[in-house]
């Protein structure tokens, strides 16, 4: 049995190609994203244990800022000198670190990373554990003098000599390149400037007394713990917090871990759609081949092997199948890992593709997923061809489950179906955002479950309507295509399952951010009032100056300003919120259309007051005129009153949980030192917008960091945010075409080759090569429609229960991409003919004679 399986598996080795693809693709984007996180991590492990302080003193953070709020927190510089006479402390020093700033050139652009990454001024303190290396030129020599690290250099072409503009929260200023600083270590993509302790601490952090943290470097013999402790003890813990190297290291990487994960799990999401889709194929596969080795299998038990040998022998198969492919996909998950690091390279994340780990548990789980896949949906094939009796051998068998009651897929599917639409049903009504999206998740799961189960019982009705049209247009070859799709349901349903998949999910998005689109573009109109909106390009706060440059624009009528800070709200039912809060000046209804279940924006933005969100007041137990404890950054805390409850949608900044937000004096008074993150701008009576415009753009040229947007440019800038997720399921949709096409083409050939003598014959009473390979395309477009209209059916169901749940974070208007949806049709029928061109090439060349002798 043994040697009958291998030569089988050798023989049908061309036709478990396009399945082994599968396999490879699934093993592929598991191994590459545990390669890629792997070295990554690997390699920020190594960088921030070399370079952190044995003992790092800093403030003591409280908060999480989810929104920058520009603040930086500082502590004395000459803290330095105390810690420095501790027992077991070798040196101490007093480091400024600001990533609030913008460097400029002298054409007013940008050197800063266009990736996202920060841009970090510090004071220039080497020591053996800096990161960076002074290359050429010389150290800083007073205020006017700078470094910048040579990989921005050449990005930026910045050489010794130019001059660039640092915007800083306590201001601009200039400063000219005297030399440029290499990177030891792994550069982590920041783009780095170095100034003299002075000059950071004055013009960097406004504040020549102050630091950001005090590194500790401990005597010989003494131990990070202990040097921590000693530290601690003298300073105290109150407002201070102490790491030794590896909690400072952990940190670090803990910082760089949201950014790694996405990676990681967006390349996951690829790996599980291509396993999922890859299951279909390789049941199909297995499926048909069984089907075609009937009399074989027959003849097998005729000659003694029993149920089990037989099962085992596809199994085998199956085994062999997964080993291969597997192996082959663990090399492309290797090169896949090694692209993305060279990609990382190109946004200036430099790892060293010689430093790729491949640690014991990537291969593991490469051939765990590549095997078990292939085992589990080889399974059912394999219990198929154990029951082939022996006297299959004696005539010829039709194909496995043609003609077969489908009456249990009917009931398991109407079970399933109906708990699935019970789940969407009871997301639809829910008025809870967590209980509706856990009902919707498990009604998509058990609503796909059921369309993969039953979909073989919507093949005759369903295609008998798409193909309906096919013997007006092409005759007699038409007719024949839709009966030969209709022949085998089973085969049919699981070859269309593949496509639906994707395009289901691909629906349900399209839905969903369409309405999602609409909802803020209806929010922006509704709350927008202002001319001009002020923003920096990521987001992250600009100084004062900025403020007053636009201020002073020729046209400007009213500024009103925007900033945030972090805090803790501590409510009456006991719950304790961290959120983000924002503060406004008080002229905020002249360029915002708040509503307000009670109070109003006066009451708001008075000193010690505040607004909230009715539905989250209501959901805690909060009034007008109740107090609340409200915890800010550096463990600052005030008791402000609610003074106004909002009823306002989620744009604007009035999103966040709990919508709170007051006036600039409160937050100045109990957060200082935050900048502003949005000016809101109108112009003077009699001002032309488009002449506004011009002059605030102009006053802006030196702060390229800064954007000025209008009511469309808002909205688009929430367009293309919401686009980011949406070509992130493109992507997974083109994953699961590709799987989809092989399975198309695989299921044709093996169907060719199942219907040699049958087209051996046709040929032979007349039908030509070109009818031939007609009658195969039309087969395969009518297939891949039918997944089409079941993928984009389910789709729509699962985007409209989408809309409900957001509905209940005030995205209330729906939008159907009916466009998106034509064109994905219009482009499963494409799929359709470019699966069959090589199957239906190879029908047409078949010898007539040999076609008709073939069993």
């Amino acid at each position: 049995m043994l040697k009958a399986t291998l030569r089988s598996f050798l023989a049908h080795k061309g036709r478990l190609l396009l399945s082994a693809l599968a396999v490879l693709l699934s093993v592929a984007f598991v191994a590459g994203s545990l390669i890629f996180s792997d070295t990554v991590s690997r390699t920020f492990d190594r960088l921030f244990a070399s370079t952190a302080a044995d003992v790092t003193v800093s403030l003591r953070e409280t908060l999480d800022e989810a929104v920058p709020s520009g603040a930086t927190a500082t502590l004395p510089a000459d803290l330095a000198e105390r810690v420095a006479r501790i027992d077991g402390v070798a040196a101490a020093r007093a480091e400024v670190e600001v990533q609030n700033i913008t460097v400029v050139d002298d054409r007013n652009e940008s050197v800063s990373p266009t990736t996202g990454a920060p841009t970090l001024g510090s004071n220039w303190n080497p020591t053996e554990r800096s990161p960076v290396e002074l290359t050429s030129g010389h150290a800083p020599r007073g205020p006017t003098e700078a470094l910048i690290d040579s990989e921005t250099a050449d990005r930026k072409d910045v050489r010794i000599g130019d001059t660039l503009t640092v915007i800083a929260a306590p201001g601009s200023f200039r400063v000219e390149v005297v030399g440029i600083v290499t990177f030891t270590t792994t550069n982590p993509g920041a783009a780095l400037l170095f100034v003299d302790t002075p000059t950071a601490q004055t013009k960097l952090l406004g504040d020549p007394k102050g630091a950001t943290a005090i590194t500790v470097d401990a005597a010989p013999g003494v131990s990070d713990e202990t040097l921590k402790e000693r530290v601690a003890a003298a300073l105290g813990e109150g407002r201070h917090g102490f790491r030794t190297a590896g909690e400072q290291a952990q940190s670090d990487v803990e910082q760089l871990g949201g950014f790694l994960d996405i990676i990681k799990w967006v390349m996951l999401g690829f790996a599980g759609i291509a396993v999922l889709v890859g299951v279909f194929l390789i049941v199909n596969t297995f499926s048909m081949l069984i089907a075609q080795r009937t009399r074989e299998l027959g003849l097998l038990r005729a000659l003694g092997a029993d149920r089990r040998q037989v099962r085992r022998s596809v199994l085998t198969e199956a085994l062999l199948l997964g080993l291969v492919g597997s192996t082959l996909g663990l090399a492309a998950g290797i090169g896949l890992a090694a692209g993305l690091i060279e990609l990382m390279g190109l946004l200036g994340m430099n790892i060293k593709s010689t430093e790729m780990v491949i640690g014991w548990a990537t291969p593991v789980t490469a051939y765990v997923v590549g095997v078990g896949v292939t085992l589990v949906a080889a399974y059912l094939p394999a219990r198929r061809a154990a029951a082939v009796p022996p006297m299959a051998a004696l005539a010829d068998a039709e194909v496995a489950g043609v003609g077969r009651p489908l009456k249990v897929r009917a009931i398991v599917g109407a079970v399933v179906g109906a708990t699935g639409a019970a789940a969407l049903t009871g997301c639809v009504v829910a008025s809870d955002t967590g209980s509706a999206a856990s009902l919707l998740g498990l009604g998509v799961v058990l609503t796909l479950v059921a369309t993969v189960i039953a979909g073989p019982l919507l093949v005759r009705p369903v295609i008998r309507v798409l193909g309906g049209w096919f013997p007006a247009l092409f005759g007699s070859i038409g007719r024949m295509s839709q009966r030969n799709a209709l022949r085998n349901p089973r085969r049919t349903g699981a070859t269309a399952a593949a496509l639906m998949v994707g395009l289901a999910l691909v629906g349900g998005m399209s839905v969903a951010s369409a309405s999602m689109t609409k909802s803020f573009d209806e929010q922006i109109d509704q709350t927008l009032g202002a001319d001009f909106v002020l923003q920096n390009a990521n987001f992250v706060p600009f100084p004062q100056e900025v403020t007053q440059r636009v201020r002073e624009t020729e046209g400007v009528g009213l500024v009103v300003r925007s900033q945030f800070a972090p805090i803790a709200v501590t409510l009456p039912d006991g719950a304790r919120i961290e959120t983000t809060a924002a503060g406004y000046d008080p002229q905020l209804d002249e360029v915002a259309n708040v509503t307000y279940a009670q109070g109003d924006s006066a009451a708001a933005l008075a000193p010690g007051r505040m607004a909230m969100d009715r539905d989250f007041a209501r959901d805690h137990g909060v009034r007008v005129g109740s107090t609340v404890p409200v915890e800010f950054q550096g463990g600052r805390k005030a008791e402000l009153t609610v003074g106004a409850l909002t009823d306002q949608e989620s744009a604007e900044g009035f999103g966040m949980q709990g919508g709170i937000y007051f006036g600039l004096a409160t937050l100045e008074r109990h957060a200082p030192g935050a900048q502003d993150s949005a000016l809101y701008v109108n112009g003077s009576p009699g001002t032309d917008p488009d002449d506004l415009r011009g002059s605030l753009e102009a006053t802006l040229e030196g702060y390229p960091q800064v954007q000025v947007r209008d009511l469309a440019d808002y909205k688009q800038l929430v367009r293309d945010q919401i686009a980011v997720l949406l070509y992130l399921v493109y992507a997974l949709l083109g994953l699961a075409i590709v799987i989809a096409v092989l399975g198309v083409v695989n299921t044709l050939a093996l169907s060719v080759v199942e219907r040699t003598r049958e087209i051996g014959l046709l040929r032979a009473v007349g039908l030509a090569r070109r009818q031939l390979r007609r009658m195969i395309r039309l087969e395969s477009v009518v297939i891949a429609v039918f997944g089409a209209v079941l993928g984009l059916a389910l789709g729509l169901v699962w985007g409209l229960c989408t809309q409900q749940v957001l509905a209940l974070e005030g995205m209330t208007a729906l939008a159907i991409p009916w466009g998106t949806i034509v064109a994905v049709v219009i482009g499963s029928a494409v799929v359709g003919v470019v699966a069959a061109l090589l199957p239906a090439l190879r029908a047409s060349r078949m010898n007539v004679l040999a076609a008709i002798a073939h069993e």
